[in-house]
């Protein structure tokens, strides 16, 4: 006893020289000492009666472990220097083995990892690992000492649960090291091939291991989007592709690559699991930021020019382009189901005990974003604390790669082209682009309702290429979520391209699930986006080209309209209560944004349902009526102020011929809107007036607006057309003329009696109108920065906009809380309105 008490002094005297006590053997050093050799043989006395070598190996590792121990000053620091428990960067695979063989689970720093092949039999507590061993393996990973694919630090780094509250600053220092030194370490390229192999484990897996291969597959997620986003918008052109290869000496990548690039690799595991997988409470945060994932990685597209060309680097959505049809009609239907389901399934927490510290609140930190609303450390660095929470984000951020993949064009260069470059190549190359085929464009475009058992003309059944969904499901889901501009550019999609859903629409009696949500986002359009109005009138414009929608919009009676409020609504048509949107539509661009396309394209859907009206409405009569008088009065103005501007420009003054010139071009504009809505009119007149009493009414008692243009050389036949039918009309009032003013009844009703003897007599006879959509020769030149422009305001991802080509960024006024940049309507100022829409 005495001898062991005789070595604890002895050492207790080395412990003292350790920590560097600078202070001569005073009373203060002896006082400290003995009180330190006091509580130590207190603790260790009942061990030593017991296990007395044992006593005296936990008294050495435990002090000589803690005092050894250095804090971290930095991430740069800790690349040059691996410090951590004094070991050196080459030494860390073997040494954390020999560190965890020789360390008591009692010490204060507990040890991080298991063994390889090795699995916990509880789950780990959060509070038991350390933050600057969490620091030495980033600091590791994005350091300048390059490990093999084989080496057990990746294990290493993908078991360590990232629960350390690191400030953006600590992130990006990271992120800048890991892009100088990835040249030759290829540290980016190893953690995206462990991701993908984690994922092809997750696949196979099941039972009591899928909870710690889902860690892994979370952990190697999340380090692989954060230093991924910071080379896609730091590093530009062809170099993204430098960072995506691995040594040509690496022995796993011949048995497992192959011939496959990393991006092809990852893309496909990805994309597997996804198709392959259900979303549970188990698999639900790994569903979501592999989502999350795939939108960082085909993110490059933003930095190419908003016309694709040869010269574009894409590695990542070119590789979703290669996969197999079958996975890529897989992928499209179950990001369709995600968007379909709209579930918030609450995640199981204890399924990924790296996240789980036994409390509900757990070691999450909840951001508010529309794409992840919940990340651990590090990957809240990606997203903006600042977007809305979305109630369902799996379904939003699945929609978001949808669109992606679909308007996805890859410009392809012929061999002439390629062996022959010249200026003059290149600008036939711009002016008539080649693109590959889209295989998910095409498996959106040949998808077909489950519900049904379709064949084709020749009674072939559909081959497999086609994949099935709940059309049903499908046309609900659109109705609920088209406030959200991503469900309506989806709605586009189908419409435009897929000839099933479109005829599974047009036979649908409750269209009003669809155009209600349509008709009130174009009621409440200063509030709307530009391209978001432009999609909704398109909509409308596809659905109007079909007769039987025109005829069955009559039919469906509104009991009311709760946000219109100009006036009380009771009793309505839906068509009548679309001619009154799309007239209010029209009356807005005129007096706002003057945009030609959204004016013709208000007024080809009006003149598409003008020979189906049935019964409308006699607020939507007056409206139309009043459209043409709204006309009719910039018309006039208009040609005043030219023959004016012509007057005085007499002097041949460049400038005054010039304005004249401007002025022709704008007034030939108006003359081209007054016809159309004339052929509007006459339409109704033509095909339906006898079901169309509140028109007559209309027209009769605005009869005087017409006047002026009846010798109108481009109007006159039209206007013959309503004067014949207003001289049919008054004629029959003339001859009940009664003493006394007529109310609006009796008016009404002699109208009534004499539409039933409307026969058209005198009535000259026009091509009925009939307007169709077509898209423009370079579609992607609007669908692209379009659908990156959604994804960015809404994902929550803030990327860098200095970077940013693909669309037009004004750093100073255009930015929204998200980080991106908005698309606002070109002329609105939508608090203060110079007009009133409705009397």
């Amino acid at each position: 006893m005495a001898s062991w008490l005789g070595q604890l002094r002895f050492r207790g005297i080395k412990l003292a020289k350790s920590i560097n006590i600078q202070t001569s053997p005073s009373s203060l050093c002896k006082t400290f000492v003995s009180k330190l050799l006091v509580v130590v043989v207190v603790a260790l006395l009942p061990l030593h009666c017991v296990f007395p070598s044992r006593a005296r190996e936990i008294f050495k590792t435990r002090f000589r472990f803690r005092l050894r121990i250095k804090p971290f000053r930095s991430l740069r620091e800790i690349s040059r220097n691996a410090v951590a428990l004094n070991l050196a960067p080459n030494q860390c695979p073997q040494d954390l083995k020999q560190y965890r063989r020789t360390h008591h689970t009692t010490s204060p720093i507990k040890p991080l990892f298991p063994l390889m092949g090795s699995v916990p039999s509880t789950p780990r507590k959060s509070g038991a690992f350390s933050p600057e061993t969490a620091e030495y393996l980033i600091g590791t990973f994005v350091g300048d000492k390059p490990f093999p694919l084989s080496s057990e630090f990746w294990q290493k780094l993908l078991e360590l649960p990232l629960n350390v509250q690191w400030p953006t600053q600590s992130v990006q220092q990271a992120c800048e090291l890991l892009a100088k030194n990835n040249c030759h370490t290829r540290h980016l390229a190893k953690i995206l091939f462990h991701l993908a192999c984690c994922l092809q484990e997750s696949m196979s897996s099941s039972g009591a291991s899928s909870p710690l291969v889902y860690e892994k597959a979370v952990n190697a997620m999340y380090i692989s989007s954060i230093f991924l986003k910071h080379l896609i918008e730091s590093v530009q052109g062809d170099n993204i592709q430098s960072y995506l290869s691995l040594e040509d000496d690496e022995a796993v990548q011949k048995d497992v690559l192959r011939d496959q690039t990393i991006e092809n690799l990852v893309m496909r595991n990805v994309l597997n699991f996804i198709a392959s997988v259900e979303v549970s409470p188990d698999t639900y945060l790994l569903h979501l930021e592999l989502l999350n994932f795939m939108i960082i990685a085909m993110s490059t597209q933003l930095l190419c020019g908003p016309s694709p060309g040869p010269n574009d680097v894409n590695p990542f959505l070119d590789a979703a382009m290669a996969q197999d049809s079958s996975l890529v009609g897989s992928v499209a239907r179950r990001l369709l189901l995600n968007f379909m389901a709209r579930s918030n399934v609450p995640f199981n927490r204890a399924t990924y005990s790296i996240l789980y510290d036994g409390s509900q609140n757990s070691v999450l930190q909840r951001v508010g974003s529309a794409a992840a609303n919940i990340v651990l450390f590090p990957f809240s660095y990606l997203v903006s604390s600042s977007g809305a929470e979305s109630k369902s984000p799996i379904a939003d951020i699945s929609i978001h790669v949808l669109l992606v993949l679909v308007h996805y064009h890859k410009c392809v260069v012929s061999e002439d082209y390629a062996n022959n470059k010249s200026s003059t190549s290149d600008s036939l190359l711009k002016e008539n682009p080649h693109f590959s085929d889209n295989p998910y464009c095409k498996a959106l475009e040949h998808a077909i309702d489950c519900e049904l058992d379709r064949v084709d003309i020749e009674g072939n059944a559909h081959s497999a290429r086609h994949i099935k969904l709940p059309f049903a499901s499908l046309f609900d889901t659109l109705g609920i979520c088209l406030a959200d501009e991503a469900a309506v550019l989806l709605l586009y999609s189908l419409l435009q391209g897929n000839s099933a859903f479109l005829e599974y629409v047009l036979v649908r009696t409750d269209l009003d699930t669809l155009l209600m949500p349509i008709l009130e986002a174009l009621y409440n359009a200063p509030r709307r986006t530009s391209n978001q109005i432009y999609m909704l009138l398109i909509i409308l414009l596809i659905l109007s080209q079909d007769s039987s929608f025109n005829a069955s919009i009559h039919k469906l009676i509104l009991t009311g309209v709760p946000w219109y409020k100009e006036r009380l609504l009771h009793q309505t048509s839906l068509g009548s209560l679309m001619v009154i949107i799309l007239i209010r539509t029209v009356q807005y661009n005129l007096s706002k944004l003057w945009d030609v396309y959204l004016q013709t394209t208000c007024l080809a859907t009006l003149a598409n349902m003008a020979p189906h009206v049935h019964r409308l409405s006699a607020y939507a009569s007056q409206r139309l009526v009043s459209l043409f008088d709204m006309l009719s009065r910039k018309y006039n103005k208009l040609a005043e102020r030219r023959d004016n501007k012509l007057h005085t420009a007499k002097g041949n003054s460049v400038e005054g011929n010039s304005l004249v010139e401007d002025m022709s071009t704008e007034l030939h504009i108006y003359t081209d809107f007054l016809r159309l809505v004339l052929e509007i009119i006459n339409a109704i007149l033509t095909y339906a007036l006898p079901r169309n009493p509140e028109v007559v009414y209309a027209i009769m008692h605005r009869q005087e607006v017409f006047q002026p243009f009846k010798n109108h050389p481009r109007f006159n036949e039209l206007i013959d057309n309503i004067y014949t039918v207003l001289d049919f009309f008054n004629s029959h009032m003339d001859a009940q003329r009664e003493e006394g003013d007529w109310s609006v009844n009796e008016v009404l009703q002699v109208i009534i009696v004499n539409c039933r003897s409307w026969r058209g007599d005198g009535m000259k006879m026009f091509t009925q109108l009939r307007f169709t959509y077509e898209q423009e020769s370079h579609p992607e030149e609007f669908f692209i920065p379009y659908v990156w422009q959604l994804v960015l305001s809404r994902c929550g991802f803030s990327f860098n906009a200095a970077a940013i080509n693909l669309f037009p960024v004004d750093l100073h006024t255009e930015r929204l809380e998200n980080g991106v940049v908005g698309s606002t309507l070109q002329n609105g100022d939508f608090d203060k309105p110079e007009y009133q829409l409705d009397p």
